[in-house]
């Protein structure tokens, strides 16, 4: 869905980054160390939309986590940012690491938002089992 998304602003003439979450906060923490935030953050807001894909799928450090908070403050209310987690809001904590400064993420990540919530099956599962199938059958 986020990669259909991404393909539909870039059609329409949009500038988008698409980037895993785990990378980006690579891309920070390397800039940090390198004293060129402000530097990324800035190239990043080129950009009308960043997608970053699978949040949460690995916990970030205090520092890997803060720099992401900047990079969404940087971008709340400039410009449009999409993201993809299979977590639900309540374990983001756990994540990120510290209640107070998920709770400021998640008011600037929602306000003007829209929360699209897909249940059921994966389609990489339903995909496996089919292949699974025709190679039983075969």
């Amino acid at each position: 869905m986020l990669l259909g998304l991404c393909l539909e602003a870039l059609r329409a003439g949009y500038r988008v980054r698409f980037v895993t979450a785990a990378a980006l906060v690579n891309e920070l923490l390397l800039a940090q160390r390198e004293l060129r935030v402000p530097k990324v953050l800035k190239q990043y807001a080129a950009f009308d939309l960043v997608a970053i894909d699978e949040l949460g799928y690995v916990p970030f450090s205090r520092e890997g986590a803060q720099l992401l908070f900047e990079f969404f403050a940087e971008r709340y209310e400039r410009r449009a940012t999409a993201l993809t987690t299979n977590l639900p809001f309540a374990q983001w904590p756990q994540v990120f690491g510290d209640q107070t400064m998920t709770v400021a993420l998640l008011d600037r990540l929602t306000h003007r938002c829209h929360v699209l919530s897909f249940n059921g099956e994966s389609y990489r599962v339903r995909e496996s089992r089919e292949r699974a199938s025709r190679t039983e059958g075969a």
